[in-house]
């Protein structure tokens, strides 16, 4: 019986990656995967998903009206499993037809996004994800101050200072955002952000 998955990670916590190697497993066990993904991550090549490693998988793009069940429904071969990246993106409406997919069409879907934003609010995908999922799983990094494991997203401005406020969404990787311990998110208000370290994802 196929099943309903969510992981979930801070920032940096390898989960491009994750899925790449994910699909690349399916695939040479001769079964179909498609790849799915948000149309408001710009920070590589649109339509791929990228791992900072340089590896990337093409990937369909969703956007907040796009069907989910008719859009792997409508592919010539029926996948296996289905793959979806930046799954914090999703509409609780898009939530429940991935549902679709797994309890009526036996396809397994697996889906990868933060849990909260730099403010630690859920978002609404990942909201529905936690209430829905069949099994939920955590990347886990550690903070960027400390060795204590990462919880938080912590948003930089252009000049370095931290950002408490503002929209939900802002796209960026290393340069906009870095994981944080709970501690570390409340304490780095005192500081501004470090300098470049290397990060392998």
């Amino acid at each position: 019986m196929a099943k309903f998955y969510f992981t979930h990670s801070t920032m940096s916590a390898g989960k491009s990656l994750e899925i790449i190697k994910v699909a690349f497993n399916y695939e040479t066990q001769g079964k179909e995967v498609m790849v799915i993904t948000s149309h408001l991550d710009d920070r590589y090549k649109k339509g791929t998903v990228s791992s900072r490693t340089g590896f990337s998988k093409e990937a369909e793009l969703f956007y907040d009206d796009t069907n989910l069940k008719e859009l792997v429904l409508s592919r010539k071969v029926k996948p296996n499993s289905v793959l979806v990246d930046e799954s914090q993106f999703l509409k609780k409406k898009q939530v429940l037809q991935l549902i679709e997919l797994v309890d009526e069409h036996n396809i397994v879907v697996m889906c990868y996004g933060l849990k909260n934003d730099s403010f630690n609010e859920l978002f609404e995908g990942s909201k529905y994800l936690l209430i829905f999922a069949d099994s939920i799983k955590e990347l886990k990094t550690e903070c960027w101050y400390c060795h204590s494991k990462a919880l938080m997203n912590l948003r930089f401005d252009e000049e370095g200072n931290p950002v408490y406020k503002g929209s939900q969404v802002n796209i960026g990787g290393d340069g906009k955002y870095l994981p944080v311990c709970r501690k570390c998110y409340n304490k780095v208000k005192k500081f501004k952000k470090p300098i470049e370290r290397n990060i392998t994802n």
